[in-house]
């Protein structure tokens, strides 16, 4: 999606899959336009069932990456998903090459991202191929910004000596339910790019958690930057339960397992997905027509899929 100068109306893009959630993934680009004071909403009773839902998930998500354990690259070869894996960074590599090609102009201008849910660091090195100037990087597990952070200082310790690294920020949060613009060490920066790979579905528990993931990605974009993301195709899910004789679907080494079928609501439509040594957690289908119109409220409009 991208950010523009004035206004803008949402257009079709090309579709894409991509490997993700075991049911495959959607390759997505937004624009944004004119910079939009978003109304904010009122808070909801911190009684309410729906409250105590998502805090709960959201701390399941973040001890089941903190305690997920980092192997090397000799043991990760010896994976079953070793190169399904390496298709995902390769799909992710050419993403964030076209986008920041784009971003970037025709000029040598300095660069600024958000990479929202950064994990261990996986694209750290794609942001150095990218030769970006400051990168923020923002994740729920404290566990894994640090080890983030760690791959970026060792990344600049054995770097050249006139090579320069872009300089970064790491903020550990849940960035479905806290303002990331207040936890900047510069109140006024403003990105070209916020990348957020894998990770959208999870907000997808209910249209508040949702609705600020959005916030968190585009309120700080400047007019033209891009926000890039990759999230499993709730389509594809689907169509893959309806066709199984129960409530589950995978193989050896994913399974995607739904508490129902037949009924889909467009928020806290969950299933759980398992990977072989990598994930095990819940996530949500992400209804892309509804995310494509919560994203209009803050003036963005798809220009890729």
């Amino acid at each position: 999606m991208e950010k523009g100068e004035e206004k803008q109306g949402g257009t079709n893009g090309e579709e894409g899959a991509t490997p993700g959630g075991g049911g495959g993934g959607r390759e997505l680009g937004l624009k944004s336009g004119m910079k939009r004071r978003h109304e904010e909403r009122e808070d909801e009773e911190e009684t309410s069932p729906t409250k105590k839902l998502v805090a709960d998930h959201s701390k399941n998500v973040a001890s089941h990456y903190n305690t997920l354990q980092e192997v090397g690259l000799a043991a990760r070869s010896q994976s079953r998903i070793f190169y399904m894996r390496n298709f995902n960074n390769w799909l992710k590599s050419v993403l964030i090459g076209e986008i920041l090609e784009q971003a970037r102009g025709t000029g040598s201008r300095p660069v600024y991202v958000l990479d929202l849910g950064c994990g261990k660091g996986g694209d750290l090195l794609k942001w150095r191929r990218g030769g970006i100037s400051h990168l923020v990087c923002a994740d729920i597990a404290e566990v894994s910004v640090e080890q983030c952070q760690s791959r970026y200082e060792d990344m600049k310790r054995k770097s050249h000596a006139k090579e320069k690294i872009f300089s970064a920020q790491f903020i550990t949060a849940d960035c479905s339910k806290e303002v990331l613009s207040e936890k900047l060490d510069d109140p006024e920066l403003m990105f070209d790019i916020c990348s957020c790979q894998f990770v959208y579905h999870y907000s997808f528990e209910s249209e508040q958690k949702a609705d600020m993931m959005l916030r968190n990605a585009c309120e700080r974009l400047k007019p033209g930057g891009f926000f890039i993301g990759t999230t499993p195709d709730a389509y594809e899910l689907v169509k893959r339960l309806e066709a199984s004789d129960s409530l589950c679907f995978g193989n050896e080494v994913f399974k995607v397992s739904f508490q129902s079928k037949g009924s889909y609501p467009l928020f806290g439509c969950q299933y759980h997905f398992n990977l072989e040594g990598v994930v095990d957690v819940p996530e949500f289908l992400v209804y892309f027509p509804l995310f494509e119109h919560m994203a209009k409220r803050y003036n963005m409009r798809l220009v890729l899929k």
